[in-house]
Order: C-alpha cells, then structure tokens, then sequence
C-alpha cells in the first residue's frame, strides 16, 4: 500500500510540473473572465452546448474506452505508405484568385476576394501535448510555417491540440494581423505573446466586418473545449465566411444536432460546407459526427458541395485511418451530395462550381 501511494504522489507531482509548460496556455482571467461570465452560453462556471450533450454515449464508461485503449488492438490505423500530397507554392499565388488547400486534418489556407485567411494551423507533426503520442502520418506534413504567406486573419476554432498548435502558433507571429477566436480562447495567445490588439474573441451568433465586403459569422458548434484537466472555460465556435458571391461554412468540430437545420435555414444555401469526418466513435458521438451524419450537417446547411476533413493525418480514433473517406463515400450514394476531397497541398478553386474532386485513397483514380 505504501508503494502504491508514493507512486500515485510521484506521478502526481510529475504531471503538475509537466503541466506547468507554456504550451497548456492559461486559462481566462480578469476582465476577459468578466466578459465570458455575461454570455447566456456561459453557466455554471462552464460554457454549455445548446443540446443535451453527454460526455459519452449511453452504455460506455470512460474506464471500458482506456482499457480497450490500451489493451485492444485496432487493425490500419495509419496508412502503410506514404500519403500522396502536392507541395504548392502558397506564396506565388496571384491576390485576386480564390482558393482552398487544405494540409491535412482540419488545416487549411484560404484567399478570399484579396484577403488571406489560415485556419487552425498544425505544423508541428504532432497533435497532442506529449512528444511522439499523435505524430502526423508520413505524407501528410509537408508543410512549415515557412511555406505561409502573410495572413490577414488567423481563424481558430477551438482550443484542443490538434486545432490550436503551440510550437505552430509561436512561429506564425511575425506572420498574423488579426486572430479571431471564441471566448477565452484569447488568453492564450496573450501568454504566448501576441498583443491583446490582435486579438477578435467572439461568442456564438456574432459578426466580424472584414475589410473587401467580407464577414465572417460565428455560430453554434456541438463540442467542448480545454487543454488541461478544466473543460469549457473558453468557447469552440464554427465560422460562416459571407462574401458577395459565396458562402463557405467552416464547421471546426461538432456533433450532430438541430443547430446545422437553424443555421442552414439562416444563411443557407452554402456554396461550401466544410465539415469534420473523422476521429469519431459511437462511444462520443454526441461530439463527433459519424459518416453518414456528416451528410445529414451538409443537407441541413443546404451545401451544394461538402469537403470532408479531421482526417488523413492523425491517428486520434480508434477506426481505420482511412474508414471516414470510404464510409463518406458509401453512404453518398444515397445523399449524392458533390464531394470536394483534394489532396494534401492540392489547390481547390472556389470559383470553380462545376468540377468535383475524386476519391484519392488508396490512389487518385
């Protein structure tokens, strides 16, 4: 008994010191506090979803999941081969074309009507706090932050690792005019060194007035938030990027709800719905869609074409890597809703209203 107690009193200082490092950032304080405590989606010392949202699915238990984490094998997690990417050169591109690449998972590059805009940047090659643990697949980081252009505004989504990057965000500094953000998602920028003048945090249902005849909407995401023991102290948004001519939905993470119907009958229809497929489970599904749910969010939204992404570059489920694509494109016989799925780096033309990217896995066909 005594072993077991110092050794429970090791680890437990251990994890505080590691804890401790900058790249947990810091939790709201202050007048930013203040603010976040007059939001109606703040309660309870929490941010709250606006649907029931369980932490797991009825019939699981968070003890089942780690053992069945640790102990139980789980076949093609990552892909055996190298990804198929394509380097393009983010810096050459004219200022007036309007384009998409996507690097993976939920990162992606934007030029709008003249503006630059980069969303939840992941750079380092890991997804996680602890080195080695969720390191992208081969192929799949091929960019740095050296290959970005300067960028107008820097669209966060929410503060989990493999959205909002430590080692990436240091590096973009000198690279960011604006971040826009949820609430609270602020204080970390600040304790790693970006000027409170930067920063655009904003709760559900708000607007943000870019410059070219621009907003973007910040609307309702099914999720939750923290990068330490302390959920939902700081606010997971998705973004609706309205110019005159389009409308991009960038859904960050969300499980299923009514809320992609209200916001679809609010703005729809969309020209491009960006939504995750991936990284799921039955067991937490209530924040993660399934395959097929992803086409129920984009019918909801009324999207004349969806790009799937939370895929194709870490392993942070427990299905096979490449199961989100091909379950997608199962159940799409059904929906037939127009897929956009580029490769890594590919350039997607959002001009471009006709032409419908195949399948790539095991190999663009």
């Amino acid at each position: 008994m005594i072993v077991i107690i110092s050794l429970a009193l090791i680890l437990t200082v251990v994890v505080f010191f590691y804890m401790r490092q900058d790249k947990f950032g810091k939790a709201p304080s202050g007048a930013r506090l203040e603010r976040i405590k007059q939001s109606p989606n703040y309660k309870d010392g929490a941010f709250q979803n606006r649907t029931y949202t369980p932490t797991l699915t009825k019939g699981y238990t968070m003890a089942g999941l780690l053992y069945n984490q640790l102990f139980k094998s789980y076949p093609r997690r990552r892909p055996v081969d190298s990804l198929p990417s394509i380097k393009t050169d983010l810096l050459t591109f004219p200022a007036d074309s309007n384009l998409l690449v996507w690097f993976g998972h939920s990162s992606y590059y934007m030029q709008i009507n003249g503006l630059k805009i980069l969303v939840d940047p992941v750079f380092s090659g890991n997804a996680s706090p602890i080195p080695g643990t969720a390191k992208s697949f081969n192929g799949a980081d091929i960019y740095t932050v050296d290959d970005i252009p300067t960028i107008d505004y820097l669209l966060i989504s929410h503060d989990h690792y493999d959205h909002l990057d430590y080692e990436t965000i240091l590096k973009l500094r000198q690279k960011v005019q604006k971040v826009v953000c949820g609430l609270g998602v602020g204080e970390h920028f600040e304790y790693w060194g970006y000027p409170a003048s930067m920063l655009i945090e904003k709760d559900w249902d708000e607007t943000v007035e870019l410059e070219n005849n621009i907003n973007i909407h910040t609307l309702t995401a099914r999720h939750f938030s923290g990068r330490t023991f302390k959920r939902n102290n700081t606010l997971w948004l998705a973004y609706l990027v309205e110019t005159p001519t389009q409308k991009l939905f960038l859904g960050g993470d969300s499980g299923f709800s009514d809320h992609f119907e209200a916001i679809g009958n609010k703005f729809g229809p969309i020209d491009l719905a960006i939504l995750e497929n991936g990284q799921y489970n039955v067991a937490w599904h209530a924040i993660h869609t399934l395959p097929e749910e992803t086409l129920k969010a984009a019918k909801a939204l009324k999207a004349k074409r969806l790009m799937p992404v939370h895929s194709s570059k870490f392993t942070l489920g427990q299905h096979p890597w490449d199961e989100p694509l091909s379950e997608l494109v199962r159940y799409n016989e059904t929906y037939k809703l127009p897929l956009v799925t580029p490769l890594i780096g590919e350039m997607v033309n959002l001009n471009d209203t006709i032409k419908v990217y195949n399948p790539w896995w095991p190999g663009r066909k």
